[in-house]
């Protein structure tokens, strides 16, 4: 499909800087094909969703990604901005920097931040790869544990760019950039969707007999990037690694075959479930990498109901629910949303989504 098909205009004051509080005060537009539009609440959920639904949160803990440094060891020293997006083993990294055109391979960062002190003073990285898409393997100094504390201790929380371009990271983004599931380190970007959940939110699901089920898929930066191909077919996926254990599919499997829908919290608990789902439906235990890519013409196996945020143009997310509740619809939706004032991406407000009948 043309990527173009996926625009749309957003006026730059829809896209929200701070997150709603609490957390279950921000607005959710309920989107049900041939039903029309509901403008609730986040809070209003338990009211759209039946006892023996499921919810799946995704747990992944976003870690402080951002580095600051500079280039040491030939001439000028110039100062690099690092964005660790994966690890690849105990002591290497694939990052986003720049300006990348300062760096070649065998190049040495030093990270550190003046009055911040990481075991020795600094964080020593030697640039050990450049890829085609401006991506870099770095080869850190540490090594395991110590090299996740240092990261911890010299990083900033790695805020979108439609945040980021607006204000400086601070200490309020440590914790508003962490939904309340977080556990396991690893994503470079928080799993939005579940930002907006709060333990009187869960009190109600669990209290009108919906389960919460969770899985892990680290976040990468490549859901800030926009398609810059004209068709999609030709875009490529970065992969995410995620995990979904034996315990949480056959609970899942066993509550669906009594009737009970798969509600995915975000497009990350979304994509999981459809890479581990067989042609008829059953979820299987996943451990691994994941490039899905979901656009229009996408067969459902897994996933009945999908709560999420608001989306970039021409993205693979508005590409994924335009695929899930219908290219017209999403965009009716979205043009409801901007006009009624609902604020957009990461710290934005939700959206419910049911399936487009046309295609189940």
């Amino acid at each position: 499909m043309r990527t173009a098909l996926f625009d749309f205009d957003l006026p730059a004051g829809s896209i929200a800087l701070r997150p709603a509080s609490p957390r279950d005060s921000a607005r959710m537009l309920v989107v049900q094909p041939g039903a029309g539009l509901q403008d609730r609440a986040v809070g209003d959920l338990p009211q759209f969703l039946q006892p023996g639904d499921q919810l799946v949160v995704n747990d992944t803990r976003v870690i402080a990604a951002q580095l600051t440094g500079r280039r040491i060891g030939r001439g000028t020293e110039p100062k690099i901005e690092a964005t660790v997006i994966k690890r690849l083993d105990g002591s290497r990294w694939q990052a986003l920097v720049k300006p990348t055109k300062k760096l070649a391979q065998g190049d040495i960062v030093r990270f550190g931040n003046e009055g911040k002190v990481c075991l020795l003073g600094h964080l020593d990285a030697q640039v050990e790869h450049k890829g085609e898409d401006g991506e870099i393997t770095l080869s850190f100094s540490f090594h395991g544990p110590i090299l996740d504390q240092a990261i911890a201790d010299l990083g900033a929380t790695p805020l979108p760019p439609y945040i980021g371009s607006k204000r400086a990271p601070d200490e309020r983004d440590a914790a508003d950039y962490q939904t309340m599931f977080a556990a396991n380190e690893g994503a470079v970007a928080a799993p939005t969707a579940g930002l907006h959940f709060t333990p009187a939110l869960e009190a109600g699901l669990r209290e009108r007999g919906i389960g919460i089920h969770r899985v892990t898929l680290h976040v990468g930066a490549g859901t800030f990037l926009p398609v810059k191909v004209e068709d999609t077919a030709a875009h490529k996926m970065h992969s995410e690694w995620g995990t979904i254990s034996r315990a949480t599919a056959d609970a899942l499997n066993e509550a669906r075959s009594r009737g009970g829908r798969i509600v995915a919290v975000g497009t990350t608990s979304l994509r999981l479930l459809e890479s581990a789902a067989a042609e008829d439906g059953t979820i299987k235990p996943f451990a691994g990498e994941t490039a899905i890519f979901i656009a229009p013409g996408y067969r459902f196996r897994a996933v009945d109901i999908l709560m999420t945020n608001f989306h970039l143009p021409r993205s693979t997310l508005f590409m994924l629910v335009s695929a899930f509740s219908g290219l017209d619809t999403m965009k009716r939706a979205y043009a409801h949303a901007i006009a009624g004032g609902y604020r957009f991406y990461s710290y934005g407000d939700a959206c419910l989504l049911f399936p487009d009948k046309a295609r189940t």
